[in-house]
């Protein structure tokens, strides 16, 4: 991104300046009216606006509020004379993103110009994230990532959804286990009906049973009415029992029996009531192991495990790990009436360098601290992640690291030029062949 609009109504500064500009990189449009410049700048102009303060027709005051109707985003620089700093000054206050007085340094006008062009940049990549997110269908909208670990997963989900199948899902804590049971759910044939959900593991033992089943009025000391069971009232829809592995094993052999039987009995009643609703379990530990320790009934486990969905941590994805932090920054800047600052290089790599022990739900609260944080954009990761301060050991090596960001950036670009490889060759610098060499290697597709 190097596209720069040059206005002054005096044809030596445009020639000199121009001439500079384009010695340093820069893809430089000039014009000498700022109304005939006004129609070329559209909300998606990847570039910024060099202008003069004082010109005939229009002024550089006058051409930068335009400019804000059209895109406030877009930075604009003003070429000012010795007398019309009091009035720059005033334009960045009115949005304007800086000021050259004349004459100029030339080096000065090109660290300014890079400057902005990274912060249109950085705009323009959140702002086409925030598209790409929003337009999401089905899988998508709900399980975020393109490693192949969540391409399988998406994949597997999509095929089982349809059916009316128990399913197990295992995985650490954190990785997104009722995400996915939500997202089951919904893709499923029962997505009028209910979904509803019960962490095990929070339950008293002694309430157990009257969750699961419900109990009749005076069914034990303190039950005055009568109370529905979750098994009952997820009749028609999907019932997820998260951290199966915590509950009590008497409780595990009744609810086979329901399962089994597809009816249930509350406490202190005497007549069955028939149920008939998708299970979908979860634990956070392989199914083996909580059988073998004596936590989880192998016979329920055979019920339960028609199909068993394995959820890969985050360490084991880290390529989805820039593009869920910003699904994260979105959705808590949208929340808290905020602006979403994207991450710069040194932050990403902070990112990286993390082994994520409480997973994707680690990261979601990074990302929401990290939008509450009052500090500069540039130093929040690493002030948010204090342990990174004295952790020289990263979570995976250099060559790792680097083939990461290296993926990242070949995808933010497909992302920001709409898959035109043309354009990706010229925003990143590398040769068509090099590029359908690493896209190859990093599973990166332009149609996605």
């Amino acid at each position: 991104m190097t596209k720069v609009i040059l206005v002054d109504d005096e044809q030596s500064v445009r020639d000199s300046a121009r001439q500079w500009l384009e010695l340093s990189d820069f893809d430089v449009t000039d014009y000498a009216d700022a109304r005939i410049a006004l129609k070329d700048i559209t909300p998606d102009y990847a570039g910024i606006v060099l202008t003069d303060v004082k010109m005939p027709g229009m002024d550089g005051l006058a051409f930068q509020k335009h400019i804000q109707d059209i895109d406030p985003h877009i930075p604009v620089v003003l070429f000012t004379g010795h007398g019309d700093i009091a009035m720059a000054v005033e334009a960045i206050q009115g949005g304007a993103y800086d000021f050259v007085e004349k004459p100029f340094d030339p080096e000065q006008i090109v660290e300014t110009i890079k400057r902005a062009l990274e912060k249109r940049r950085l705009v323009l990549e959140n702002r086409q994230l925030k598209m790409a997110l929003s337009g999401c269908e089905g899988i998508d909208s709900r399980l975020v990532g393109t490693s192949p670990s969540m391409r399988e997963l998406k994949k597997e989900i999509t095929h089982i959804a349809p059916t009316i199948a128990n399913i197990l899902i295992f995985g650490e804590t954190g990785t997104g286990k009722e995400v996915i049971a939500r997202a089951i759910h919904t893709l499923s044939t029962l997505n009028k009906g209910p979904y509803l959900a019960l962490n095990c593991a929070t339950i008293p033992v002694s309430m157990a049973e009257s969750e699961l089943f419900g109990h009749v009025s005076g069914a034990f000391t303190g039950a005055s009415g009568k109370r529905v069971g979750k098994l009952e009232a997820a009749n028609g829809g999907t019932l997820f029992l998260d951290e199966l592995n915590s509950m009590p094993l008497d409780v595990q052999g009744k609810l086979l029996r329901a399962l089994e039987m597809r009816e249930i009995i509350p406490l202190g009643a005497n007549t069955p009531r028939p149920v008939n609703f998708r299970l979908i379990s979860a634990m956070n530990e392989h199914p083996r192991t909580a059988i073998e320790e004596g936590r989880l009934r192998e016979d329920l486990y055979f019920r339960i495990n028609t199909v068993e969905v394995n959820v890969p941590p985050l360490r084991e994805r880290m390529e989805d790990i820039p593009l869920l932090f910003s699904f994260f920054l979105e959705r808590t800047a949208d929340t808290y009436g905020m602006t979403a600052e994207p991450l710069g290089p040194e932050s990403l790599a902070l990112l990286m360098s993390h082994d994520w022990p409480g997973n994707v739900r680690e990261l979601k609260s990074l990302a929401e601290r990290y939008i509450l944080s009052p500090l500069p954009p540039n130093e929040r990761i690493a002030r948010i992640m204090p342990d990174k301060a004295g952790d020289t050991t990263p979570a995976v090596g250099l060559r790792e690291q680097v083939s990461l960001f290296e993926r990242h950036l070949i995808q933010e670009s497909l992302t920001r030029n709409g898959g035109s490889i043309k354009d990706v060759m010229n925003d990143l610098a590398v040769p068509r062949r090099t590029l359908n060499e690493k896209m190859t290697k990093y599973g990166l597709k332009r149609s996605e």
